[in-house]
């Protein structure tokens, strides 16, 4: 971040300065929010939760090296040497904040959304750009309303393209983001049913990732999957320069020729309106195309040639947990999809499994959330998903996960070949039975269920 005067910050966030006077020409250089965690000299601002106010920290912070905070009560008494800036609403002085630093920097925002593969997507496009550019990108999960303002505030006067995941479970909140960022270029990953909870139908879902276009520049440009039903009805509908990839006829940027070493890599031939190239992707899955066909258009407008493009390819390290091949002692291989998980994504990784030729392929799966009344009915569908995909081993864990165990084996596993368990203490012994050599096994649920505790429990075992 680029150092702040005080007088800056009062100006963004339209606050006061209570508890004394303080000099207008101080500077912070790093906004915090977490008082488990203060650099020197940086500015506290605590955010209010259901369960947590961070105003209960804000001695703690100055304490620790905080220079000064932002409140938005009065304090029962003020540490000397330290500035305070009331305001209505921390969590919108954060916003306010993000918006008035952003204007500082006349650069690109390429803005990420969809119900699948956005972080893979902001990972792929963050790597080509970073071939000839200096990217800022979102990390880990900071893709929401208090994540996305904290990552702008991480630009600094090297940075030469920003590129931010946009996640919701609400309609409304892409809105709010991208009114916030007013992105040069909008990508669409897909339209799936994560929160159809919340949102009721796929069509609102639809309707809710479109809002990103509310605030994409009018000179800007869409990219969008024209695979995708919904959103290939977009195409000529929007006022902005469209580009629509897939592996479909007529659309701008196509892949063919795919082929998988069932291992660690996919290679496929990419079409473009200025080029013909191959692509070594450097991760498993037919879905890759995706997120390498909408980088290599985010990479052509902003001027790379295929040399650059390709090499930023093979530079694509997936985010933790988002299908992390894990290659364990004793030719153990462990895929560590456990960050999330939806029906979209489920079949996508019951197809990577599926590619695992010449080895024992085993699913451990779990619940997926926020699928609302027709959870039961998705769940048996993913059961299916891999009898299809033809592994050897199911093993369901979770409250929901006991419908995807009778969807396999409606869809022809055998009894023997699925289990259900309510939880990982359950499933244990049946875990620790799957390491062998030759093994391939797949670990997959929603966020909620921690299946990261599964990748480490396996691969301790490979340990002994």
């Amino acid at each position: 971040m680029e150092a702040l005067t005080l007088a800056q910050l009062l100006q963004a966030v339209g606050g006061t300065l209570i508890g004394g006077e303080a000099d207008l020409n101080q500077t912070v250089t790093e906004v915090c929010t977490d008082s488990r965690s203060v650099p020197q000299g940086c500015l506290f601002l605590p955010l209010e939760g259901e369960r947590f106010d961070g105003h209960s920290f804000i001695n703690s912070a100055l304490e620790q090296g905080a220079v000064g905070c932002i409140t938005a009560r009065e304090r029962e008494s003020y540490l000397p040497g330290k500035f305070y800036i009331k305001v209505r609403s921390t969590q919108r002085a954060l916003r306010d904040l993000a918006r008035y630093y952003k204007e500082m920097f006349h650069i690109p925002f390429v803005a990420v959304t969809g119900s699948v593969g956005k972080t893979t997507t902001k990972d792929m496009v963050a790597a080509v750009l970073g071939a000839k550019y200096k990217v800022l990108k979102t990390e880990g999960n900071f893709n929401n309303d208090i994540g996305l303002p904290l990552t702008l505030l991480r630009l600094d006067h090297t940075h030469q393209i920003c590129v931010l995941e946009m996640g919701m479970d609400h309609a409304g909140e892409i809105d709010y983001l991208s009114e916030l960022v007013e992105p040069d270029v909008a990508l669409i990953t897909n339209v799936g049913d994560s929160h159809i909870e919340n949102l009721g139908s796929r069509e609102a879902i639809f309707a809710a990732k479109c809002e990103i276009f509310n605030h994409l520049k009018a000179d800007g440009t869409a990219i969008l999957n024209g695979d995708d039903p919904m959103l290939s009805t977009l195409k000529g509908k929007l006022p902005q320069t469209t580009y629509m990839v897939g592996s479909g006829e007529g659309l701008d940027y196509t892949a063919f020729d795919i082929d998988s070493d069932g291992a660690s890599h996919i290679s496929c031939q990419v079409k473009t309106p200025h080029s013909k190239f191959q692509a070594d992707i450097p991760a498993l899955g037919t879905h890759m195309i995706y997120p390498t066909l909408m980088a290599t258009a985010v990479g052509e407008l902003f001027g790379m040639e295929a040399d650059e493009i390709t090499r930023g390819i093979r530079a694509f390290l997936p985010t933790k947990m988002r299908m992390n091949v894990v290659n364990c002692p004793g030719d153990v291989v462990i895929l560590n999809d456990a960050y999330n998980a939806n029906p979209q994504s489920m079949r996508a990784a019951a197809a990577v499994l599926g590619d695992a030729k010449d080895r024992r392929r085993v699913a451990v799966v779990g619940d997926m959330k926020e699928l609302g009344a027709n959870s039961a009915m998705f769940h048996q569908a993913v059961g299916g998903y891999f009898a299809q995909a033809g592994v050897e081993r199911l093993i369901a864990i979770g409250d929901l996960a006991k419908y995807m165990a009778q969807g396999a084996v409606q869809a022809g596993m055998s009894q023997e070949q699925v289990s259900y368990f309510h939880d990982l203490e359950e499933a244990k012994e049946a875990l620790s039975r799957e390491i062998r050599a030759g093994v391939t096994i797949l670990v997959k649920a929603s966020r909620s269920m921690a299946f990261e505790k599964i990748v480490d429990y396996l691969t301790a075992q490979t340990q002994k």
